[in-house]
């Protein structure tokens, strides 16, 4: 039997913050812990950033560079075109 998609339900804070991301207004800074920027900011709800990651609708960054931009994965656009 195929693996079946699992439907994956979102905040409206969850889906603003990966507006943001997919509208390229975001960047991880690096190091042991990543941190989410938006507009050049700390996002003051770094759970929310971290369970975008883990739901695979943002991609993991690099831990390893200091600065990079954060980017929406298919299935993370795929959930913004859905209502």
């Amino acid at each position: 039997m195929a693996d079946m998609p699992v439907a994956v339900t979102v905040s409206g804070r969850e889906r603003a913050l990966l507006r943001a991301v997919d509208a390229g207004r975001c960047q991880f800074r690096g190091g042991c812990e990543p941190v989410l920027l938006v507009d050049g900011l700390a996002c003051a709800d770094s759970s929310v950033a971290r369970r975008l990651v883990d739901l695979g609708l943002v991609a993991a960054p690099d831990t390893s560079v200091p600065v990079q931009p954060a980017t929406a994965t298919d299935a993370g656009r795929a959930l913004l075109t859905t209502g």
